[in-house]
């Protein structure tokens, strides 16, 4: 994510997902989508007649993970809704030798505009600035390419506001509990999402002087590395108030070892937004009350801004001619009392 301030227009909490709000942005109006997890239409636009045929290029990422499926499939279902846009995809890679190669075929065969979420960002800053140096715009989805001349406009999602979130509501819920003690869950401390995560929570944890960081795991944002990191923690710590789970796909490992281990003592909050982690916060009875969105909506949006930015579109509501060149989506707080205003976007 974008460290410059400058390239972020913050969306608040009135959004409930950045694809619902350009739905209604965007100059004209897609039929809904009724996909369990992708961005659905939110009411009337300011144009719901078709603009001119537009061609997408999209090159995402290698579906291996929950929230990076709901990335590719919230593009195609936004797509579709769109009779005038036609999407042109790469197989997903993770292999940035592979996303380039495919990238480059994509430019040669002239898409209007390029969404591009980068195996690797700094490695594909290079294709970014080719493709718009040929005048197609690259909007940049999630991982950010290195310079800001590689893309026209950059959406995602706000890991450091994920851990300041996720870090407040474990405060407020232990608050005036003296001596509380918390332990981190987090993803692939190789990536600077991670980093940003833990700097976020850690962050606001020091606005909670009674609450203490007892310990942090890395699990990779896997099934299989969320128990056994999470039967480690358990089997380390005896007392336990809170736990800070980065990834809701590793949760599940996590909440099977929560399980075979008996405990139940503490509050777990996650992170992404889940399906599966929504219904848990929903029923009850688990130590999961609150997971913070990463929303995966944010490609539904890539896909609204390209067809903006093909159809030489800007933003209803904004006094701007031009699109934003950067939109940072707001990391809400599910819970038990809001949980079915989110449902829709949770993913499998």
């Amino acid at each position: 994510m974008p460290e410059t301030s400058r390239r972020r227009l913050l969306l608040g909490t009135a959004a409930v997902s950045a694809g619902t709000l350009l739905t209604a942005c965007t100059s004209n109006e897609p039929r809904a989508a009724d996909t369990t997890g992708t961005a659905e239409n939110s009411g009337p636009a300011a144009d719901d007649k078709p603009g001119k045929p537009v061609t997408i290029g999209f090159a995402g990422p290698q579906a291996d993970h929950g929230w990076l499926n709901a990335i590719n499939e919230n593009a195609r279902s936004r797509a579709s809704a769109y009779p005038e846009v036609t999407l042109e995809t790469t197989e997903g890679s993770n292999d940035t030798a592979t996303q380039i190669g495919q990238i480059k075929t994509l430019i040669n065969k002239k898409v209007d505009v390029l969404v591009i979420l980068p195996a690797d960002g700094k490695a594909l800053t290079q294709v970014g600035l080719e493709a718009m140096r040929a005048g197609i715009p690259v909007v940049n989805l999630d991982r950010v390419l290195a310079s800001p001349q590689a893309y026209r406009c950059w959406v995602g999602g706000d890991n450091y506001g994920m851990g300041l979130n996720a870090g407040t509501y474990i405060g407020e819920r232990l608050k005036g509990k003296t001596g509380a003690k918390v332990v981190e869950l987090a993803g692939i401390d190789s990536l600077e999402l991670t980093r940003q995560r833990s700097q976020g929570f850690a962050d606001a944890l020091k606005n909670y002087p009674g609450i203490e960081l007892v310990a942090r795991q890395a699990a990779d944002f896997t099934v299989e590395s969320g128990q056994a990191k999470m039967a480690q923690l358990l089997q380390a710590h005896k007392r336990i108030d809170a736990v800070w789970n980065h990834d809701d796909d590793q949760g599940v490992g996590a909440l099977r070892a929560v399980q075979q281990a008996g405990r139940d003592e503490f509050l777990m909050v996650g992170g992404a937004g889940a399906k599966s982690a929504m219904d848990a916060i929903k029923a009850g009875g688990s130590v999961l009350e609150a997971t913070v969105l990463y929303p995966p909506t944010m490609a539904a949006s890539a896909i609204d801004l390209a067809r903006a930015l093909a159809q030489g579109k800007g933003i209803g509501g904004l006094a701007e001619l031009e699109i934003p060149t950067g939109l940072t989506l707001y990391s809400a707080v599910v819970t038990k009392e809001n949980v079915d205003q989110y449902l829709p976007t949770g993913f499998r």
